[in-house]
């Protein structure tokens, strides 16, 4: 039996839930209860000026990924393998961009209960899509499930710095800027606050 609740997925991660003292949910939990700012969102994950697109209805709708701070397209690049996959990567949904913001900013999350809620949906959907390979098989491979395949797919692309230059760096970002040689994910990613 392989165990995917949230306990057993927070202890196999050794992510703890850190709450704050006198509180039952972790911060980010705290925060998806709370009404939606879609501007704190915006100063958060958007190069200046940009933000939220707004539907047919004039509610934000979504971000165009090249609206997204360099910082802001690394955590949904993971955001889509590891926490909450998903096989629209290009923008991101008012739900989405909320859990990008957890990120950004810090907030203490139940790791184990975002991607237990995530296995189950999936597991009880009609859909094809099969979330957290590595997860799984490392778990199966854990309880001593031996696999009889010799045929392993690569699922992704290691995110490195050779991969963020390519595909999340947003040159209209004015706190990031990337030095060293552009090959082989060697140089420096440094991050400027301000």
């Amino acid at each position: 039996m392989i165990r995917i609740d949230v306990d057993s997925l927070n202890v196999f991660l050794e992510t703890p839930v850190v709450l704050v003292e006198g509180e039952s949910l972790p911060a980010y939990s705290r925060y998806y209860r709370m009404p939606t700012d879609i501007r704190e969102i915006e100063v958060a994950l958007c190069i200046p000026g940009r933000g939220f697109i707004l539907n047919v209805e004039g509610h934000p709708g979504k971000i165009i990924r090249k609206d997204l701070t360099t910082l802001a397209q690394v955590w949904s690049v993971l955001s889509y393998s590891n926490l909450a996959p998903t096989s629209h990567t290009s923008d991101l949904t008012v739900d989405r961009a909320r859990l990008i913001f957890g990120l950004v900013t810090q907030l203490d999350m139940n790791d184990g209960a975002l991607i237990s809620r995530q296995i189950t949906s999936m597991a009880q959907s009609n859909s094809y899509r099969l979330g957290f390979p590595a997860l799984i098989t490392t778990l199966c491979r854990s309880r001593g499930v031996a696999s009889d395949s010799l045929v392993f797919e690569r699922l992704s692309p290691v995110i490195n710095l050779a991969y963020i230059r390519k595909n999340c760096w947003n040159p209209n970002d004015p706190i990031v800027i990337i030095r060293g040689p552009e090959h082989q994910g060697q140089g420096q990613l440094r991050l400027l606050l301000q």
